[in-house]
């Protein structure tokens, strides 16, 4: 297992990285850059060494209100709401371009900001970010209400209309999709828009501000307010004058968030929560294709994914042959620094996360689960952690139940369909689930059995803009992406009129 970290000297070096220039470091209000009220200020952290890179502009409840009060303006009387769904598109279609235009730099942000893989942000994520916004544009002239077939003299029809100001917190796993997944159907639907990037990773943020503003959003429709939990978190959740908010991240600040907004003004709550996800393998499953998307399901994005197959149960057939096939690939991983092609994993995104993830390792070690590989940091800087798997592991440990978000694999065997069934349901969580089989009917079975938003059967990480995605259980409710997402942007309004002398209902 290799690690290049800056300060190894005997590492073998073969690629040269510029780091990107800082731009955009201020909080984004009215299509303008501003101080915070406060002055205040916070430091995002590079995880590769745990450096500073910048400090960043913290918003607080004053700096959210400020750009509620742009935001709300720019709703009830900008043009924006009031254009044609078709000249909305033809601006988001723009805001793709520019995106398309800027990748390297995007890239390269994201990856010094969120630890990320520089092959995948350039490859995946920006270029996924341009697809989400021209997905959305497509729906943005497409958006209208039925007519009515009513039971007497009565015309009755509904129109779709944009739910207004909109909050939305995203978390720093996946800092451009999630920018992108909240913002594009609020933007298609007509809203306007707070959205909080997560402290951790706000750099590529502020420059999707400053390209929507060279694309002509017009000013206070999209607004990026810096800040922590807290502060800029809780005063977007609890605003009175913000009418719905969308927050993707824990369980535990998803309740703080339904809690401001029924205490507020009841606005419109989508949350997409935590997860614990199940890998279910069957005896008739292809071991050296279980054996990949087992190790993809749990390394992909270092584990910090809230979809990630954490939980892998094998049937007894193939047990032993597939675990000694996931070592093997596990010992193998390349750990380092992820701007260096032959990387596959970089680092936890911060120093909290670094030892939350090596404390829960020790949890599994205590509660007697088997440790197979890996268990250990990496390296003498930043937050490197070897891909981790556990067998023997009991229902009731914590590294079976809890969400980890990094690269620990819980791994147990299993006899009967039954068994498989009930263990990957014995969760509060209830986001995704994977299967391999060859089986047609053990697919249908188990994908109708197990209480979860998302099942991907012979594959996993599966994710398309038309598919919609999001939780059953503690893992929350509400869609982000498909038409579903974009209807949670929308309320819908009933028109009746009389009807006089009219030769049919």
């Amino acid at each position: 297992m290799g690690i290049h970290n800056s300060d190894d000297s005997s590492a073998a070096t073969t690629f040269v990285i510029k780091n990107p220039t800082i731009k955009f470091t201020k909080l984004f209000i009215n299509g303008e850059f501003v101080d915070s009220i406060s002055g205040k200020t916070f430091e995002t952290i590079d995880p590769r060494t745990g450096d500073v890179i910048t400090r960043i502009a913290e918003g607080d409840k004053e700096d959210v209100d400020l750009a509620v009060k742009a935001a709300r303006v720019a709703f009830d009387h900008g043009p924006w709401p009031r254009l044609p769904g078709a000249a909305r598109a033809r601006i988001m279609m723009k805001f793709a371009d520019l995106i398309e235009e800027n990748v390297e730099e995007l890239a390269a942000l994201e990856t010094i900001d969120a630890g990320k893989l520089l092959s995948m942000t350039k490859a995946r994520d920006i270029p996924h970010a341009a697809s989400i916004l021209r997905y959305y544009a497509g729906a943005a002239d497409k958006i209208h209400g039925e007519v009515l077939k009513m039971s007497r003299e009565l015309h009755g029809y509904t129109l779709q209309e944009p739910i207004g100001v909109v909050g939305q917190i995203i978390p720093w796993n996946y800092p451009t999709v999630m920018f992108f997944l909240k913002v594009s159907p609020a933007l298609a639907a007509g809203c306007t828009i707070i959205i909080k990037p997560a402290e951790q990773t706000p750099l590529t943020a502020l420059y999707y501000a400053h390209l929507a503003k060279l694309a002509g959003i017009p000013d206070g429709v999209l607004n990026v307010v810096n800040g922590l939990g807290s502060g800029a978190g809780a005063a977007i959740s609890s605003h009175m004058d913000i009418d719905a908010v969308s927050f993707t991240g824990s369980t535990e600040v998803g309740r703080k968030i339904l809690q401001a907004a029924a205490a507020s003004n009841l606005k419109v709550v989508s949350l997409e929560l935590g997860g614990k996800s199940p890998l279910i393998i069957f005896n008739d499953a292809d071991v050296d294709i279980a054996a990949d998307l087992a190790l993809l399901g749990f390394l992909y994005n270092k584990g910090e994914v809230c979809v990630a197959s954490s939980r892998v149960y094998v049937q007894e057939g193939i047990y032993e042959e597939l675990v000694k096939k996931l070592v093997e690939k596990a010992k193998a991983w390349v750990v380092g620094d992820p701007f260096d092609p032959k990387v596959q994993q970089g680092p936890q995104i911060d120093k909290t996360q670094y030892e939350k993830v090596l404390s829960y390792i020790e949890h599994g070690k205590r509660e007697g689960a088997t440790l197979l590989t890996g268990g250990k940091s990496l390296g003498r800087k930043g937050y490197f952690i070897e891909p981790t798997i556990f067998t023997d592991v009991k229902e009731e440990m914590l590294i079976a139940k809890d969400e980890i978000f990094g690269p620990v694999m819980a791994l147990a065997k299993f006899k009967t369909i039954e068994e498989a069934i009930k263990r990957a349901n014995n969760t509060r969580y209830g986001l995704a689930a994977g299967i391999v089989t060859k089986d047609l009917n053990v697919a249908n079975t188990v994908s109708r059995s197990i209480r979860a938003g998302t099942i991907w059967i012979n594959c996993y990480f599966a994710f398309d803009n038309d598919v919609p995605f999001g939780g059953y259980k503690m893992s929350g409710f509400g869609k982000d992406y498909g038409l579903e997402s974009l209807h949670k942007y929308l309320q819908v309004k009933s028109v009746v009129t009389p009807l006089y002398n009219t030769p049919w209902l």
